[in-house]
């Protein structure tokens, strides 16, 4: 090697290992010597993505729970493989054949996955009125069978992810995913409250769930605010409701997941064919697995999702946990070593996410990734890692798709109060994460040069309650954009 160019070299990187010092040095004084963060679990980098240059750097490759960023990693991954115009199917197929207006068989809703059906947030809510004229312009009057739910694609017994704490099982941002979901999968069990120390009385469920039932102690005290909870787990049908809620309130809902979406969607398709005109001989059912030697199905109808662009942008936007755990568990579909007949499972999603960065050169490490939407606490990912995918997409086919899903500063989503009225309101695009005692932001900062900095940060068991220790990123990034 050339001496003079070895000098060189050794010079850049003495200069390099300068920079990350007095890089580390912000965040160092900055978290140690803060009242909230003193005593607290803190990871930082941020990164000019322009030049490669460290602007700031603190236990970088450190471990640390995710909460919601986790979705930055999941929906950056599907926009990477499915593509951003990816779109599920739901398909209406029958095992029989139709004669003389009669379908002799059972009519199945086979789903994939999709989140969107009968959605508040996305999709069409008027889709059920689509399949019942799809229906009857086959030609079918009767049908002499079952509307069945097909839920064989996942791993049913994945369906409510383990690594999720009971507190969260059931609850309406904790629910279960399916191979068919339905009406967000969420139920509004609707309560009165009387007089302090009585329980709350339930009064129904919207939508309505045949066969539910609910262990109910739920107490009406002097608080304030609702403290009420729904707990349970899929396909059971009884729900745990505990906590407490303000006395003499009147009628109120505490919101929960639905037991078995895929049944709800299969009776309520019964019931528009039966107000349609179309008869049909048996109750509706479902199915978790394909009959063994199962014959093959005739496909009546297709019903397509919106394009998984939308579904990134209200997964990253108002961190939807069912959206971003039904793209997380379809991402499974792509495993290499999952076998055709076998229903997709956690492990299959896990290793497809996994291979996708180490094939694009990001710094997977020890990665730990329990689910898609963050929830699980046992989740580990450092800023290295966020940093460097955040980079990745920067790059990407899908830049501009990932880039607008992300919420804007002070102004839209979950970060609409984040750096409000600062200089950096309108310049932080970045996907946030909270769970008790943690505080995480991974994304974008829009500098008045024109570069563009990814940055990622976690403070862990602040010593303060969430607002305070949001207080205190907040400062620390204006503090390093200075």
């Amino acid at each position: 090697m050339n001496r003079r160019y070895l000098i060189v070299v050794l010079v850049a990187a003495f200069m390099s290992v300068i920079s990350c010092v007095q890089a580390e040095n912000i965040s160092r004084t900055f978290f140690e010597n803060d009242p909230i963060t003193r005593d607290a679990n803190v990871a930082t980098l941020v990164v000019d993505i322009n030049t490669g240059e460290v602007i700031d750097s603190y236990h970088s490759n450190r471990l640390l729970p995710t909460a919601s960023t986790m979705k930055v990693i999941t929906t950056a991954t599907a926009l990477e493989l499915l593509g951003a115009d990816y779109r599920w199917k739901t398909t209406l197929e029958t095992d029989g054949e139709v004669r003389d207006g009669v379908l002799y068989g059972n009519l199945y809703i086979r789903g994939t996955g999709d989140p969107t059906l009968g959605s508040y947030k996305l999709g069409n809510r008027a889709f059920m009125q689509q399949w019942v004229r799809a229906i009857k312009k086959q030609g079918i009057n009767r049908i002499n069978g079952a509307v069945v739910a097909d839920l064989s694609v996942f791993d049913n017994g994945d369906a409510l992810n383990p690594g999720w704490l009971w507190e969260d099982a059931g609850n309406y941002y904790g629910m279960g995913v399916f191979s068919i979901n339905y009406l967000d999968n969420t139920m509004n069990v609707v309560l009165r409250s009387g007089a302090i120390g009585s329980v709350a009385t339930v009064i129904s469920t919207e939508p309505a769930y045949e066969g539910v039932q609910f262990e109910n102690h739920i107490r009406c005290t002097e608080i304030t605010y609702d403290g009420a909870f729904v707990h349970g787990v899929p396909f059971d049908n009884k729900r745990f409701l505990t906590g407490s809620v303000p006395s003499n309130l009147g009628t109120f809902g505490v919101k929960g997941d639905i037991p078995n979406p895929g049944l709800l969607l299969a009776r309520h398709l019964e019931s528009a064919l039966e107000n349609a005109g179309v008869d049909v001989s048996s109750r509706a059912s479902y199915i978790t697995e394909i009959p063994f030697r199962a014959g093959t199905r005739t496909v009546l109808y297709e019903h397509l999702s919106p394009d998984l662009s939308e579904v990134v942008a209200e997964t990253n936007i108002s961190s939807n946990n069912l959206y971003a755990e039904a793209i997380f568990r379809t991402l499974g579909t792509l495993c290499s070593t999952r076998k055709m007949s076998d229903p997709v499972s956690i492990l299959h999603s896990r290793t497809v996410v996994e291979q996708c960065w180490r094939r694009r050169g990001v710094n997977w490490g020890a990665t730990i990734q329990k689910d898609g939407c963050g929830l699980a606490p046992q989740n580990g990912v450092s800023p290295e890692t966020f940093v460097g995918l955040m980079r990745y997409m920067h790059k990407s086919t899908a830049a501009e798709v990932f880039f607008a899903s992300l919420p804007v500063a002070g102004e839209n989503g979950t970060l609409k109060a984040f750096l409000k009225d600062t200089r950096l309101q309108g310049k932080v695009h970045a996907k946030s994460g909270s769970i008790a005692h943690l505080k995480a932001y991974t994304g974008y900062i829009e500098r008045p040069d024109g570069h563009l900095w990814a940055f990622s940060v976690v403070v862990n068991n602040g010593n303060g309650k969430g607002k305070a220790v949001q207080k205190t990123i907040e400062r620390w990034l204006i503090k390093v954009t200075e």
